[in-house]
């Protein structure tokens, strides 16, 4: 089988790849979307479960007009259209975690169409289509095992049953596993700004699965796509899509033909394998849902979730490089999440230096946060506190080496930056020039070898000295007083 380099090249020089992204986002409501049941995760098997969610004769469905605002959110969020009217539709497939035996979903009219995201790519930006945001209910979990042996047993756990959904089916824009990963990326932020979604992928919250045909460079029929189903991370979508393509160019060549059909991910392999042939969306026998009348989002709804809309990553980004005189890279590291977004920008009105507060979460937050193998949420040192610790080097009461021995003991006592601070004494860089000069008087008399060389022309020997006499203070010297003093004793 081809590599990824192998894989890169063949499509560049004769095929490219088509490829759509069909991602289901669990809403984030307290109950489920036609029923009160809880939506929360981990509860004991089937015990999130009523009449109407297990299909009961006689049971109605009630749509949950949160799930509504969430839907619609998202899909502004999207750029989406949204639909006065849209209309629920029963999708007739052989569920056997779903009791009705159908799901209720939305088909031909869902409650937003044509949205697009932009990405970056190579030295600037593609505009990705969204065909379509539509609501339904998730099915439940079938859990398997024994099925090594002759004790084979399967049980059913229906809490997700009727938890609400949301699917964002994407335009065939995509043209490579890093477009598809990037756009993946990109919905994930927007979805966990607005709010909607917590997109806990480990918990089923965000699912994506993949389409993808490849097609001779310059074809504008598609080719037969497969589609890859159940990933449960972006770079194993991404991994999957470079093995399946290489796969699907190498049948061609062989003069082989694609078959549509359902094709599984096997991460530890680093294969797909095919699972079932591929249905057409009219084999699901799709008709209205009897039980639900149409959903209707007049304009004073509309301009109700309108104004719930926050300021978005891309141009939150923007606005920060503006406001705060920081590079497009900071703020793309520190919009990562809303929540990291909101602490910097508190912490920068405050602060001196807004510039130096966003170095400092780069150079000296997230490497430990990395380290420790934590995210900013857990951090020892909150945003006021790099605020301060910006504060202290930009007024030189502190040294950068200070800074980094002081966010040292703050992570490994587990304590802000401002609590360390004071428990060490609110130690400050030494200005006493006098002091100074005897420690400088010192390490020159103790180095006559470097003097020596320094005066013979190295003048790179300036950095030992400075380093010397740092070292000597215990960090604690002004480095730029020291530079100064030592320029003046070396003439």
């Amino acid at each position: 089988m081809a590599t990824r380099s192998d894989t890169s090249a063949a499509v560049h020089a004769k095929f490219e790849p088509v490829i759509g992204l069909e991602v289901h986002v669990q809403l984030l409501t307290a109950t489920k979307i036609f029923c009160s049941c809880s939506t929360r995760f981990g509860a004991p098997p089937n015990s999130n479960v009523c009449p109407v969610c297990l299909g009961m004769p006689g049971a109605l469905p009630v749509l949950n007009s949160k799930a509504v605002e969430f839907a619609a959110l998202a899909a502004s969020a999207l750029n989406c259209r949204i639909n006065e009217t849209s209309i629920f539709a029963r999708k007739n497939y052989f569920y056997p975690d779903l009791p009705k035996g159908y799901q209720i979903s939305q088909y031909d009219k869902p409650v937003a169409e044509f949205g697009f995201i932009e990405i970056p790519s190579g030295t600037g930006r593609k505009k990705i289509g969204i065909t379509r945001v539509h609501m339904e209910e998730d099915a439940g979990k079938s859990l398997h095992e024994g099925f090594a042996d002759s004790d084979e047993k399967t049980a059913i756990d229906l809490n997700r049953t009727g938890v609400p959904l949301i699917e964002i089916v994407s335009e065939p824009d995509i043209s490579s596993p890093d477009e598809a990963y990037e756009y993946l990326t990109r919905l994930k932020e927007i979805i966990l700004y607005t709010g909607v979604s917590d997109c806990n992928m480990e918990e089923g919250s965000l699912r994506a699965d993949a389409n993808v045909s490849v097609r001779p460079r310059g074809q504008k029929e598609f080719g037969t796509k497969t589609e890859i189903k159940n990933v449960n991370s972006f770079r194993f979508i991404r991994e999957a899509l470079e093995y399946e393509i290489a796969r699907q160019i190498e049948v061609i060549e062989d003069g082989g033909k694609i078959t549509q059909e359902t094709r599984l991910y096997n991460a530890n392999e680093g294969k797909t394998y095919g699972m079932r042939s591929k249905e057409q969306a009219h084999d699901y026998r799709y008709f209205p849902e009897p039980d639900l009348l149409p959903l209707v989002i007049d304009e004073k709804w509309k301009a109700e979730i309108a104004r719930q809309l926050p300021e978005l990553p891309e141009a939150r980004r923007g606005r920060m490089v503006k406001e705060y005189a920081i590079t497009e890279y900071d703020a793309q590291v520190l919009t990562f999440s809303k929540s990291l977004a909101d602490q910097f920008e508190e912490a920068a009105r405050a602060a001196k230096n807004p510039k130096r507060v966003a170095n400092l979460v780069q150079s000296e937050l997230m490497g430990r946060l990395k380290a420790k193998g934590i995210d900013i949420a857990q951090s020892p040192i909150s945003m006021r506190g790099v605020a301060a610790s910006a504060d202290l080097v930009e007024s030189g009461t502190i040294s950068g080496k200070m800074l980094k021995d002081l966010y040292d003991l703050s992570f490994e006592r587990g304590k802000d930056f401002p609590v360390v601070y004071e428990e060490e004494g609110r130690p400050q860089q030494s200005t006493d020039t006098s002091a100074l000069e005897k420690v400088i008087d010192e390490i020159l008399a103790a180095n006559p070898k470097q003097l020596e060389q320094y005066r013979a022309g190295k003048k790179t020997m300036l950095g030992f000295f400075v380093g010397q006499v740092m070292k000597a203070s215990k960090g604690q010297a002004n480095p730029q007083i020291v530079n100064e003093l030592l320029a003046r004793k070396l003439g």
